[in-house]
């Protein structure tokens, strides 16, 4: 694992460099440090998603501290109660994500934050925070995406993202504030036992680093490798759906293997479609596929928020 004082020295982004401000322990020390390293360059980003008591605190942190390091700061105000059948930890993080790259591509017709362009944005996600993914992933029996965790860089809706923290043990960056006197605001929620992230991180965590010291370094290690299996899927799911067409052909799917026809069917509906099947429907559909060898073989099975449905000699989906 690396220290803060490491991890930053290794951090090269794009300037000028956004960074997403919670308030919180990590995104205050991410904020000090890219402020410190350059001056000028750096902006905040808070979301305010006013879902307890304590976010007109977080916001009062921010501002302070931005007002006292002299970087801009923007503040988003969101709704990010959770849609029926959505978690609410899902739909805070999407309502995160929305409002954080409205914020970047605001105040001018280019795209800029006080008039000044911003397209590299930085998070605050460290190495505990790795470990609790993976668990996770792992007690909801995930697959590679869900074992590599959080990419440490990617682009998404016209931005880079960076999570420059990932080596950081999050008792590193709490002593790291500390030493520096710097304050950050608690959030109340770490401390809700009924959230599974703080059950691994109070319960699972301080059992790990006993039997396995250097558990960090290891499952960090393992979440790379499965990173690297999944790019590899990517790109062999890429290459049938050229054969295949998008949307894929029934005869084509058919004549790949059953774990090749997998691969490709989720890899089309992510893609296209920001879906992802279940186990149980990928099977079902899996099977369908297989039995349609006569032209009034319909196909009708609900993924995600939409039907995967027979078209002609094509599938499709409807939302």
């Amino acid at each position: 694992m690396k220290s803060l004082a490491e991890a930053m020295a290794r951090f090269e982004p794009g300037l000028p460099l956004g960074v997403a401000l919670s308030g919180g322990a990590d995104s205050t020390a991410l904020l000090v440090a890219c402020a410190r390293q350059w001056p000028g360059q750096v902006h905040a980003i808070h979301v305010n998603h006013g879902l307890q008591i304590a976010a007109i605190d977080f916001e009062v942190h921010c501002q302070r501290l931005c007002a006292a390091l002299k970087v801009p700061l923007r503040i988003r105000r969101v709704d990010a109660r959770p849609q029926a059948g959505e978690s609410p930890e899902d739909a805070a993080r999407r309502a995160r994500y929305a409002a954080i790259v409205a914020a970047a591509l605001a105040d001018t017709a280019s795209g800029a934050i006080n008039n000044v362009a911003i397209q590299h944005m930085a998070l605050a996600q460290h190495a505990d925070d790795q470990v609790e993914t993976i668990l996770l992933a792992l007690s909801r029996g995930g697959g590679l995406p869900g074992l590599a965790a959080m990419a440490p860089s990617w682009e998404r809706a016209g931005l880079q993202w960076y999570r420059p923290l990932l080596d950081v043990p999050g008792a590193q960056i709490r002593a790291w504030l500390q030493a520096e006197g710097i304050d950050w605001i608690e959030d109340p929620t770490n401390a809700d036992q009924t959230l599974t992230r703080n059950r691994i991180r109070h319960h699972l965590l301080p059992g790990l680093a006993q039997v396995f010291p250097g558990f960090r370094e290891t499952f960090a290690r393992s979440a790379r490798h499965a990173a690297q299996a999944q790019a590899l899927l990517i790109d062999v799911a890429a290459s049938d759906l050229r054969e295949l067409g998008v949307p894929p052909s029934v005869a084509g799917l058919q004549a790949l293997s059953r774990p090749r026809q997998s691969n490709a069917l989720r890899h089309w509906l992510k893609r296209q479609y920001q879906t992802t099947p279940s186990e149980a429907q990928m099977s079902e559909l899996l099977s369908q596929v297989a039995a349609c060898t006569t032209r009034g073989h319909a196909i009708a099975i609900k993924i995600g928020r939409g039907m995967v449905v027979r078209e002609g000699d094509r599938l499709g989906f409807h939302a």
